[in-house]
């Protein structure tokens, strides 16, 4: 498992990890029931404290993208396809709302903007 730490992200060091783990899991990297390394472990191979590799473990249980067993370690968890779907849904969102924000920012109208889409969508 990669994780790459920048230093010059406005995100914090937790929500780094939180979003790489995450991107893992749903693109398949990361299957049901595999282990991820411990927080002792993944906090020395990136060279973090531990309260960081357990605040991002603490995100991804309570997210429910993975659960953790005292004394056994953390493993991903069987996700459910509608929560798959609205965390994909929101990351759309986000990524729409940056795409609206450059649209207005460069005079490209709503209409524009809806074709572009179009012709993405039916291209992919």
């Amino acid at each position: 498992m990669e994780i790459i730490l920048s230093s010059s992200s406005s995100r914090p060091i937790y929500e780094q990890i939180v979003v790489q783990i995450k991107e893992m899991i749903m693109n398949g990297e990361l299957k049901v029931n595999d282990s991820l390394p411990s927080m002792r472990k993944l906090a020395k191979d990136l060279h973090v404290s531990i309260i960081t590799t357990q605040r991002a473990y603490d995100e991804l249980s309570k997210d429910g993208f993975i659960h953790v067993i005292p004394a056994k370690g953390a493993f991903v968890s069987e996700q459910n396809k509608d929560f798959i779907r609205e965390e994909n849904l929101r990351r759309v969102e986000k990524q729409l709302q940056d795409a609206c924000l450059i649209a207005k920012q460069s005079g490209i109208t709503e209409n524009e903007l809806e074709k572009l889409l179009h012709l993405i969508y039916e291209e992919n």
